[in-house]
């Protein structure tokens, strides 16, 4: 196409340091070194000239041993092949220190970080990515404060600190993780970062919306009889089950992924495309989500742990209570599916079903926006018309349809539904789109907050999260179901949404 229209960065981001925290862990392995070696690699050139990755963990590991698992670690998961002559260079900038947890680490971590600059005569612009769980979250920001590296907002070098998801484990201590950052660092310094929101689909719902009068015209109650959002996980717990017994499903996926996407589907136009003018768009979503109280909690949520059955390749796998290191009086769940309602002008009665779980019959995440019925007049007199509807797909297959109503070729006249499609992958090509944290690593680089949750929406999202699991324990009485590994859920799911009148569409 000729008509193309882009909005470029600004300017290109200074050369920095990214310090990895916990750099021999899952996180840094699957998605933070590919992702910096992806936006180094030969072709792509997004990463700051000179910039350097330098890896802080417990674990022992000489350079050598670092760079050499780096590379293997690349190799397996960067979306890019690995040149070797353009992996040279971006080893040459990436080294490792161990000692966080140390009395003595963050002084050495100040020794090494102003070594690496002298060497490759770049100022101290400094990035902190915290892969840590989140209770390490607030000593590790009041370790980095105590040995002086972190500047003032003001300062004319950066310090910017990245804190991973789930931002806490309950309302009360995501508050206090944010009291910690504030004491330490303006907002302008802090990215809260969730990965989904680099997704090129995720990241699209502006885009379609708001470029797409046809679209925002529609949206809303006098159109839209309901949404769905589903996000489904194939896999099951993996070497997880510490972290995710904890957590569960309602706090894994709802309170970040979901909420994000919920928010911008439902949005209000911001006044611009500054990030502080979506951050408040966003925000003001949350601000009228419907609680879901202990009054009503057996009537609107589901929540399940899935049992024995066959994963994705039809091979027999355990249930959860089966897996390794699941304690025998856990209590959390592996999916929960939940009715809610948005209480504005625009959405007012408008019902929104949300599931997701793991073990499910295969990985898919899309939402499925269903438009209201024809009216019982002309050709839906004798048999109901299927009514139109938007399925945005974020993944696997990333794209969107849309499904339309068109008469069959022939004498006789017979309706057939027909879907209009757009692939992301036949439209644009293989590797068009980037890693979600290709994406959002540059815009920490860049400064940019647009597609990172503010304080008040980490906060707002866990009130709702904390309403739903504190009616669960205290008299919801809402029983923990089971549904077979290699299924779509429990039936007390489908009885959720039938119960409204309404099907799971399958994604």
């Amino acid at each position: 196409m000729d008509d193309l229209l882009s909005i470029q960065r600004a300017q290109p981001a200074p050369p920095c340091t990214v310090v990895i925290f916990g750099a021999s862990g899952d996180l840094a392995k699957r998605k933070l070194i590919p992702s910096l070696y992806n936006l180094a690699a030969c072709g792509q050139g997004m990463l700051p000239a000179r910039s350097a990755v330098l890896g802080f963990a417990r674990r022992e590991l000489s350079l050598d041993q670092f760079r050499n698992s780096a590379h293997d670690w690349t190799a397996r998961f960067s979306r890019l092949k690995v040149d070797e002559a353009c992996w040279a260079a971006f080893a040459d900038g990436l080294d490792y220190l161990s000692g966080l947890d140390r009395p003595d680490g963050f002084v050495k971590l100040k020794a090494k970080l102003e070594a690496i600059e002298k060497a490759r005569g770049i100022p101290p612009n400094r990035v902190y990515y915290l892969a840590t769980p989140p209770e390490a979250i607030g000593e590790s920001v009041e370790r980095l404060a105590q040995a002086g590296l972190i500047n003032g907002p003001d300062a004319p070098n950066i310090s910017r600190v990245v804190v991973e998801k789930p931002i806490g484990h309950d309302l009360a201590s995501a508050l206090e993780i944010n009291r910690v950052l504030v004491r330490h660092l303006d907002e302008s310094q802090i990215f809260r970062i969730d990965h989904y929101l680099g997704k090129e689909t995720v990241q699209n719902l502006l885009v379609l919306r708001f470029s797409n009068n046809i679209f925002e015209r529609l949206w809303g109650s006098r159109n839209v009889d309901h949404v769905q959002i589903t996000v489904a996980e194939a896999e099951g717990l993996g070497t997880r089950a510490m972290y995710y017994d904890r957590a569960g499903a309602l706090r894994d996926m709802v309170q970040n992924h979901i909420l994000q996407t919920l928010s911008l589907l439902t949005m209000e136009a911001p006044v611009s495309l500054d990030a502080a003018a979506i951050m408040d768009a966003k925000l003001n979503v949350l601000r009228t989500l419907r609680p879901i109280t202990a009054q009503h909690a057996r009537a609107n949520t589901v929540r399940a742990r899935y049992g024995a059955g066959l994963d994705a390749e039809g091979k027999p796998v355990a249930g959860y209570m089966d897996e390794a290191g699941v304690p025998d009086n856990s209590r959390a769940e592996t999916f929960i599916a939940l009715k809610t309602y948005i209480d504005n002008w625009r959405w007012s009665g408008v019902p929104f079903f949300i599931r997701t779980g793991k073990r499910m019959k295969r990985r898919a995440s899309s939402i499925y926006v269903q438009f209201k019925d024809v009216p019982q007049i002309l050709f839906n007199r004798d048999s109901a018309i299927p009514a139109n509807a938007l399925t945005i797909r974020i993944q696997p297959d990333e794209g969107f349809s849309f499904d339309v109503m068109t008469k069959r070729p022939g004498l006789d006249l017979v309706l057939q539904p027909v879907r209009m499609n757009l692939s992301y992958k036949t439209a644009f090509g293989d590797g068009a789109s980037p890693d979600g944290y290709e994406r959002l690593l540059l815009d920490v680089m860049d400064g940019d907050h647009t597609l990172f949750p503010s304080a008040q929406f980490v906060e707002k999202s866990w009130e709702f999260v904390q309403g739903i699991s504190d009616s669960w324990s205290n008299g919801a009485h809402v029983p923990m179901a089971e549904y077979p590994a290699g299924s779509w859920g429990p039936k007390e799911a489908d009885a959720l949404i039938g119960t409204a009148g309404r099907v799971w569409h399958e994604p």
